[in-house]
């Protein structure tokens, strides 16, 4: 900012960023693209892939970035390193920072560090088929909204690599600022995610709970060829064999009946219509009743209804019959033969081995694949570091002073003149529902309230009635949860529709005005309207 003092925050930032260079090792790889990428990173010849890669400023600053420039496109890019990093030994951290500049409703921003050559894929050729040792960052689109991190990892006993996902990982931020990913991979099995330096996400490699599927196999599997015997019986109750109708058991009987202690209400208009033609509407001129039938006035509501207690035929209002007792069944009990649910044997599993640490494979490169429907995604600052106090001082000298910019500005906009108060409030609710999201015991019901977390942000018109929706969603499983009942079931709520601003160019004119007409009819309950009968 020209013209203005060095701020104390700032200064003591780089202090603490100095401090952290003095104590820290040096980076095992960094970009930070203050130079144009073209012959350090190559771009991905393949037909599918033509997303154009741009050098380019971040938004508010002088800092340059690797930037998805393009919508609707497929991107890859890939950059080899000097020297394979190993992640058997020590810690390895693995950072980098990405700004979503348009946001991103469907997209991803991940980075992919790739195995050694050796597992056949070539730079010019990259791809999303190229084989890669982690998967890390953000991916958002429909009900999917999560930081990835994905293992593969080779299985000792068939080769085969497998893909092992974190379980329950964190959200993408919302907002249009620049964030900082980072995942440390410690010695003690264990990986660390964080968000802007405040870890989200902890998690043991050879944990059960934390990957799916697991590193480790279970020991044992349901044997595939044990079969359910034929006399096998699952039933916990069965209906008593020695239980009879009772004679007084009338089936037939209906479940309402008639009133017969009703009174028709005094002043009850028997010969008046509960509609009448109305009396101000005329035959239009252009009506032609050899094309269009014999004219018929709209119907209105007869006023002399209004002030009545009802028109038309009286009749008896219907109540529930005391005799009604349904169709009848026999009590259930017991199932003497029950002999509980069946499942197969469980056999040792030919798959499983132990594993002490996982078998990590080297990274050799570090390559960007993605589709996304959103351009002004920027890269920057690319690191892999074997000290987590690199990835801290880096953070705090790449990152905070442009996230500090970018939220300052971001709070001026909110207070100026026409921006409102609300746009605040809304944004603090938006940052708490997504921590909420991230609850593990609410997984099951994530992605319902993710999708309408999502539909307020981009229907800022319909915002408060959709974080109602929202709030009562979560309470509802709150209620449940605590204090039992049925399993709580999520039912979607549907926002009021948003005003459409185009039509399809696919649909012809006269089709649109017949559907205007349909709706306009429906919401009019059809009285409105003159109606045409042709013969």
């Amino acid at each position: 900012m020209r013209g203005s003092r060095i701020k104390p925050q700032l200064v003591f930032a780089l202090i603490c960023a100095l401090v952290f260079q003095i104590y820290a090792s040096d980076p095992l790889f960094y970009e930070s693209f203050d130079e144009n990428f073209d012959g350090r990173w190559i771009v991905s010849h393949r037909e599918d892939f033509k997303g154009v890669w741009k050098h380019a400023k971040s938004d508010g600053h002088d800092d340059h970035g690797l930037l998805v420039s393009e919508p609707a496109k497929k991107y890859a890019i890939v950059k080899e390193l000097d020297k394979p990093v190993s992640l058997k030994d020590g810690t390895v951290v693995l950072q980098y920072e990405v700004r979503l500049q348009n946001g991103l409703e469907c997209g991803g921003a991940y980075l992919k560090y790739l195995r050694p050559q050796e597992a056949s894929w070539v730079a010019e050729e990259f791809d999303n088929e190229s084989p890669y040792a982690i998967m890390f960052g953000p991916d958002k689109c429909g009900s999917t909204n999560k930081i990835h991190f994905i293992l593969k990892h080779k299985n000792p006993k068939t080769g085969d690599y497998v893909e092992h996902h974190l379980k329950f990982p964190p959200s993408v931020p919302f907002d249009k600022l620049t964030h900082v990913y980072t995942a440390v991979i410690t010695p003690d099995n264990h990986l660390h995610i964080l968000i802007d330096g405040e870890e989200k996400k902890k998690a043991n490699f050879l944990s059960s709970e934390d990957f799916e599927p697991p590193l480790i196999p279970p020991k044992t599997i349901p044997d595939p060829e044990d079969k359910k015997p034929e006399d096998w019986d699952e039933r916990a109750k069965i209906p008593d064999p020695e239980a009879t109708k009772p004679d007084d058991w009338d089936e037939d009987a209906p479940m309402e009946i008639e009133d017969a202690d009703a009174v028709k209400p005094e002043g009850w208009l028997d010969d008046e219509p509960e509609e009448i033609d109305d009396p101000e509407a005329s035959k239009p001129e252009d009506w032609d009743d050899e094309e269009d039938g014999e004219w018929e006035a709209p119907k209105i509501d007869n006023p002399k209804c209004e002030e009545a207690p009802g028109c038309g035929e009286w009749k008896r209002p219907m109540k529930r019959n005391p005799a009604y007792k349904g169709k009848w069944s026999a009590p259930l009990i017991d199932n003497p033969a029950y002999k509980g649910i069946w499942k197969p044997r469980d056999i040792p599993n030919p798959e499983y081995f132990e594993l002490e640490k996982p078998n990590y494979e080297p990274i050799e490169a570090i390559g960007i694949d993605i589709w996304t429907m959103q351009d002004g995604i920027l890269f920057d600052n690319i690191l892999i570091a074997d000290d987590e106090k690199v990835a801290a001082s880096y953070r705090q000298t790449t990152w905070k002073p442009k996230y500090d910019v970018e939220k300052e500005k971001e709070k001026v906009d909110e207070a100026s003149p026409g921006s409102g108060a609300l746009a605040g409030v809304q944004k603090k609710v938006f940052e708490l529902l997504y921590k909420i999201a991230d609850i593990p015991f609410l997984e099951a019901y994530k992605i319902k309230i993710i999708d309408l977390i999502e539909k307020a942000e981009t229907q800022p018109n319909l915002t408060l009635g959709i974080l109602g929706s929202v709030a009562v969603v979560l309470l509802t499983i709150l209620f449940r949860l605590l204090f039992g009942g049925k399993k709580p079931v999520v039912a979607p709520v549907t926002p009021p529709a948003a005003p459409t601003e185009t039509k399809s160019a696919e649909k012809d004119t006269t089709e649109e005005k017949e559907e205007e007409d349909k709706e306009e009819d429906k919401a009019d309950g059809g009285a409105q309207r003159p109606r045409r009968r042709r013969a």
